[in-house]
């Protein structure tokens, strides 16, 4: 299947196939839509984005280019993303502005699962016969008859729960498409169906639709639906201040359930409120945000793997980068741990992504701030917190120099390197950024620099290095850190790298001191501070 990768402001044309990546919605958003956000932009097909909808404008686009599509026969589309990203709300909304139709799935049995299907089926159709439902053949049929000659989005939110009820649904799907892309009933034309298929649970939605599968096969659309990034997520809290949205990022990061239905619409005030924030919501047992990120675990791994896989998110988020220091961390051998990792690894609850400088070695992250907060700075303190939520403000006491000396600073340096990856200037570093993540030296006491960035390579080969970085977090950043960046690029010209290109980078959440100031004013050094990390490019 041919995919067009979506961005701010484009989809897939009708009819052809597209991937989207978009981040999520709530279902609050109709009350607490944030300042600043932009709503009512016009889909394809004169069908505008409702108000409700924050950002997103690529995604409307891509699923009302879809849902519209008059070409003929049914259309299989997929949605997918992790848990409270807001791919309901986004299915919902499409549904509700061109007359479409969509079942929730719950945990449940077959015989449930059709009888609800089938009560909804009889609501829409007016019709008690097409609400009786046998198998899923016949729901099948039922759903995909809700088209005739004009195109209408039929959703089933929530797939794999039905595939775990069901496991042969794929092939009913599978053999439904391909009955009714000749007609329906003898010679009738066939229906303009626009089935989407959404789903939380990776590992499933991965079996079904990223590898060989009879499915897949027939997907024209496949929307990815992930956490807001950095710059969208502080316009979605409404944070104004670049510092403290970074500070907030790090707790929360992107994940928009977290604002409205996690911690009932509460926003630090300003700077000086973020401490009263993080005591009074991700501190607090009696929010919904506290349970949130051992339930994130629970949801991805039985009883016999959570111990474990709690364990290696605690290490990577108090610094263990590699395979081999997790398992050093937790004290277990690599087999047993890389069990863990491939796990989490599924559930996107781990990433694991080529060193810059050295491929072979596996740089490991939480993609999740919450679940780095949690495994460094709650988890230690969560019986404490449990059995006292008055207690707080003592736990924060202790566990903020853990915040600020480990869970920060990473935060910090993904936050740039997304900066390099989607908003800096074409001519920042001479040319288009390739790859951009940590780069490690191999001799001792040489931990490398945060924000290495590798111009596009050709024929499976590294690209031209254009640029090393260093990231630091609440320090003001000066001339004995450029001194250190030029030692780093000194060390790699000796061992062979063509450093010829080279633009060195200094990356500051605390600001700048004279003397790179002047350095950057010589044009020596590019400098990127919060202001900039939220507005320039």
């Amino acid at each position: 299947m041919t995919r067009t990768p979506g961005g701010p402001s484009t989809g897939a044309a009708a009819g052809t196939p597209a991937h989207t990546t978009a981040a999520g919605l709530h279902p609050s958003a109709v009350e607490h839509e944030p300042a600043g956000a932009a709503g009512g932009a016009a889909g394809r097909a004169g069908i505008a984005k409702p108000g409700a909808v924050f950002d997103r404008d690529a995604a409307w686009d891509a699923l009302v280019g879809f849902a519209t599509d008059r070409g003929p026969g049914p259309r299989l589309g997929v949605v997918s993303g992790g848990l409270r990203q807001g791919k309901t709300h986004l299915l919902r909304a499409l549904t509700d502005e061109t007359g479409g139709f969509l079942f929730c799935a719950d945990d449940a049995v077959e015989a449930e699962s059709l009888r609800r299907l089938g009560d909804l089926l009889a609501r829409r159709t007016g019709s008690v016969e097409a609400g009786r439902l046998r198998d899923w053949t016949e729901a099948v049929d039922a759903l995909l008859a809700l088209a005739g000659q004009e195109p209408v989005p039929v959703v089933l939110d929530e797939f794999p729960r039905l595939v775990r009820q069901s496991p042969s649904l794929p092939a009913v799907l599978h053999a439904a498409f391909r009955r009714h892309a000749d007609g329906p009933h003898g010679g009738a034309a066939p229906g303009r169906a626009r089935l989407l298929l959404s789903g939380s649970d990776r590992p499933v939605m991965r079996r079904l639709f990223c590898g060989p599968s009879a499915l897949r096969e027939l997907v024209t659309l496949d929307v990815a639906v992930g956490p807001f990034g950095y710059r969208e997520a502080a316009r979605f809290w409404g944070l104004d201040d670049a510092r403290l949205a970074l500070r907030v990022h790090a707790v929360v990061g992107g994940t928009p359930a977290y604002r409205h239905a996690f911690v009932a619409d509460r926003v630090p005030a300003g700077p000086d409120d973020f401490d009263a924030w993080v005591c009074g919501t991700v501190l607090d047992p009696r929010t919904p945000l506290f349970h949130e990120a051992p339930r994130l675990v629970h949801e991805a791994a039985d009883s016999g793997n959570r111990g474990l896989c709690h364990s290696v998110l605690a290490a990577v988020a108090l610094g263990a980068g590699t395979p081999g220091g997790v398992a050093d961390r937790v004290g277990a051998p690599l087999g047993e741990v890389s069990h863990a990792l491939a796990l989490l690894r599924d559930w996107a609850l781990l990433h694991g992504e080529p060193d810059v400088l050295r491929p072979p070695l596996t740089r490991l992250r939480i993609p999740e701030p919450l679940l780095a907060f949690e495994h460094a700075v709650v988890r230690p303190h969560r019986a404490l917190l449990d059995g006292a939520p008055g207690r707080a403000e003592e736990v924060w006491a202790q566990a903020r120099p853990v915040f600020e000396s480990t869970v920060a600073p990473a935060r910090f340096a993904e936050v740039c390197r997304a900066w390099v990856r989607d908003h800096a200037a074409p001519d920042t570093f001479g040319a288009p950024a390739g790859r951009v993540g940590h780069g490690s030296l191999a001799g001792p006491g040489e931990p490398g620099a945060e924000v290495v960035v590798r111009g596009e390579g050709a024929g499976g080969r590294p690209g031209p290095l254009l640029s090393v970085g260093l990231a630091r977090w609440g320090e003001i950043v000066d001339v004995h850190h450029l001194e250190r960046l030029h030692r780093l690029v000194g060390l790699l010209d000796e061992r062979g790298e063509d450093v010829a290109r080279v633009v060195p980078a200094l990356y500051g959440s605390a600001g700048f001191g004279p003397a790179v100031r002047t350095s950057e004013a010589q044009g020596n050094v590019v400098l990127v501070g919060p202001d900039r990390l939220y507005a320039g490019g």
